[in-house]
């Protein structure tokens, strides 16, 4: 008989009981009777097959207490019983519904159909028609039917069924989608690059099968305990009997004994717990993984693409100074225009805006290069190894800087008509949330953090120091970080966080594997105990959080119902609570037990969420930063070659752009950030920075002012002292800026 059924047929014969009882009609005891023999035979065959599989099951004890009432007389009690184990069974399946509703939210949003495009015709398919290079149509409100590219000059995505983020994502021409986004605007096309079933929607929906089943250690850890509770519970019922010499008193505590709280609370706490993560992007594969990543006590990360973004960034530019900066980028950004290599992107990237000139026969350069012609001039852009094997020597006095900058990066060399005029330094520079990452996860109980990668030692020690990792592994191949990996489980409860191919074997090494799957691979994603549908590394600490309150709220859940079930076990022993109070007592211990289990379902403080107003302009200021990093870069380059106009142009720049800038932080987005991150002046040290600069700014006004007047060769030194000053200063207040509000946003 199915759950809710049973549940109602209880009801109403119950009902029906106390109504014939109240009107002293004949009958009652038999209607309580038929309300308790169904569950009764329900719990029967329930024991029968936990005995076949070799256990003992916990419902011998209502099926005691339920016997034992109908043949002492007390039909009404074995009636509230039954109520109650039927209510308790029902209590969970509404309870598993409410803890598994961000499940099966993800499994409902599947995308079933597809409009695929041949020439002008429209065809509507099953999902699973859909093959690689097949264009298809997404109309607004539809769900990305399978991965691809977009063949839209753009398109706006909202990405809240992958990642848990509310805000839509505006894409260009080419942008890689992932199924199961919503397209939050106008219809757009998709050149489909997986079928349906290898796409990622249809990952998420294998993880989340997953994630919803498997027994906890914690639930069979409970198993346990209600075994050597059912033996308390027999012994206490027969001493009750034996001094007392009434049966009624024994059947009293095995009514008030039933562990419906010790079989519920721990499965919904972790479920719930399940839950939660998923609303946040993050999908856990069952409650037996969620309890193993709320013991970890050790966190390793790969680096690229898990504490860097994995793709480099322009950090610095050494030029010959007829050429300048400026120049010697704009050239090599022409030039790698054509290429789509990482290097070419980050060059690219940095000369935006510029109005680049247009390059001619560009060709990719075996060994890892570009050559072509740029304003008719031969242009070759590559690194020391491709120039040294084309005769050109990259080793001249002004590269010096550029080298000792590369220290944790790789250098580009432009050679113009062969001879080097320009090296640019490229970082994979940390992902802004990880330092906030590590020193929250210190804060969870991880008590130590280790650095495992491939990349040279170099470029691992830099993000060590910058992290203040206890470890630091580099230039490990995929052997040596799983043997990594084990040395440090033999030592404490470890996990691995990766999201490459050669991270998956580490992942499946560690007694929990968490895969960055929103830009990972899908081997890494599989390996994983724990994946990230999220691109940010902070969802670890947030895993972490929530896997230990979900852990400590279902063992908190367990010692409140069986520490009142068994307080009434004494009284009832005692002989002041009769079988049929002490059944409707044990009801209430249940629900109780059960309702506190739910509140897994809900952020604690440690994973509160402390995203500030839109109105506070986060967003827009932390957008204005790149703007004052290429102003730092200019007030560098002005520092050692000055030069009236420059000066005067970098002076305007600053009263224009980072005073207003300073200004609208202190007016809406320093305070509000203040109300968040509580203290007595948080932002005290942020505003005193400002001043600092305000107080600079008006310095290299003044020296321009007295160069006009008094000659350049009087406020020269004093002007460049000034200008590196405000280099420092500003480059080191954007960093500390955006570490503090990293958490905010």
């Amino acid at each position: 008989m199915p759950r809710r059924l049973l549940l109602a047929w209880v009801l109403v014969l119950l009902g029906v009981g106390a109504l014939l009882a109240l009107l002293e009609a004949p009958g009652a005891a038999l209607a309580f009777a038929a309300a308790a023999l169904p569950v009764a035979a329900r719990l029967g065959w329930s024991l029968a097959r936990t005995l076949a599989g070799g256990r003992l099951g916990v419902d011998v004890v209502a099926l005691a207490a339920i016997l034992a009432a109908l043949a002492l007389g007390e039909a009404a009690a074995a009636a509230v019983i039954g109520l109650m184990v039927a209510g308790g069974e029902a209590l969970e399946d509404w309870a598993g519904g409410r803890a598994r509703r961000a499940l099966t939210a993800l499994m409902a949003r599947a995308p079933r159909r597809a409009a695929r495009l041949r020439g002008e015709a429209v065809e509507d398919i099953p999902v699973a028609a859909i093959r690689p290079g097949d264009l298809l149509l997404v109309r607004a409100g539809e769900a990305v039917p399978a991965d691809g590219t977009l063949a839209e000059a753009e398109a706006l995505l909202d990405e809240s069924p992958l990642t848990g983020e509310p805000m839509p994502v505006p894409l260009r021409r080419g942008a890689p989608l992932r199924s199961g986004a919503v397209n939050a605007g106008a219809p757009f096309r998709l050149r489909a690059s997986r079928d349906a079933e290898a796409s990622t929607y249809a990952a998420i929906l294998r993880l989340t099968a997953e994630a919803a089943s498997g027994r906890a250690p914690l639930v069979r850890l409970a198993d346990r305990w209600a075994l050597g509770f059912v033996a308390a519970t027999a012994v206490l019922a027969g001493l009750a009997w034996a001094l007392s010499g009434d049966p009624l008193r024994a059947l009293a505590v095995l009514v008030v004994a039933t562990p419906c709280p010790l079989i519920l609370a721990a499965p919904v706490a972790l479920v719930a717990g399940i839950g939660r993560a998923a609303r946040r992007g993050i999908v856990v594969k069952g409650a037996g993984a969620l309890e193993r990543l709320a013991q970890v006590r050790t966190v390793l990360f790969d680096k690229t693409g898990t504490l860097t973004p994995g793709r480099p960034r322009l950090v610095a530019v050494d030029a010959e100074p007829a050429l300048g900066r400026a120049g010697a980028l704009r050239l090599a950004a022409a030039l790698a225009q054509g290429s789509t290599h990482p290097v070419s992107a980050a060059l690219v990237e940095a000369a935006a805006g510029q109005g680049l000139p247009r390059a001619d026969a560009v060709a990719e350069v075996p060994g890892g290069g570009l050559s072509g012609l740029v304003e008719g001039k031969a242009l070759l852009l590559g690194s020391a190894l491709l120039l040294a094997a084309r005769g050109i020597d990259p080793d001249s006095g002004f590269g010096v800087s550029a080298q000792v900058s590369a220290a944790a990066g790789s250098i580009a060399w432009l050679a113009v008509e062969g001879r080097v005029v320009a090296a640019f330094v490229l970082a994979d520079g940390l992902r802004q949330e990880a330092p906030a990452t590590v020193r929250r996860l210190r804060a969870l109980g991880v008590r130590r953090v280790v650095l495992l990668s491939g990349d040279r030692a170099a470029a691992a020690a830099a993000v060590g120091r910058a992290l203040r990792l206890d470890a630091v592994l580099a230039e490990q191949s995929p052997a040596g970080k799983v043997a990594a990996v084990r040395a440090e489980a033999a030592r404490a409860p470890t996990a691995m966080v990766g999201d490459g191919v050669n991270d998956a074997p580490a992942l499946a090494a560690a007694d929990l594997g968490i895969a960055m799957g929103a830009a990972g691979t899908a081997a890494a994603a599989e390996a994983g105990d724990v994946v990230l549908l999220v691109d940010r590394v902070d969802r670890v600490a947030e895993a972490l959080a929530i896997a230990q309150r979900a852990r400590r709220i279902a063992l908190q859940a367990i010692w409140l119902g069986m520490g009142l079930s068994g307080a009434a076990m004494l009284v009832a022993a005692a002989g002041h609570l009769p079988p049929l109070a002490g059944a409707l007592v044990q009801e209430a211990i249940d629900v109780l037990a059960i309702l506190y289990a739910l509140t897994a379902l809900r952020p604690g403080r440690a994973e509160a969420a402390a995203a500030l107003p839109a109105e506070a302009g986060l967003g827009a200021r932390q957008a204005e930063h790149a703007g004052l990093r290429e102003l730092a870069d200019a007030l560098r380059a002005a520092a050692e070659t000055p030069g009236p106009a420059v000066l005067a142009a970098l002076e305007a720049r600053l009263r224009h752009e980072v005073l207003p800038h300073q200004a609208a932080e202190e007016a809406d987005l320093y305070p509000a950030a203040a109300r968040r991150l509580g203290g007595q002046d948080p932002m005290a040290p942020l505003i005193r920075m400002h001043a600092e600069i305000e107080a600079l700014a008006a310095r290299l006004a003044a020296l321009l002012a007295l160069a006009g007047r008094e000659g350049w060769a009087m406020a020269a030194p004093e002007l460049r002292r000034t200008l590196f000053a405000l280099e420092a200063l500003l480059r080191l207040h954007l960093t500390v800026e955006e570490e503090m509000l990293a958490g905010l946003g």
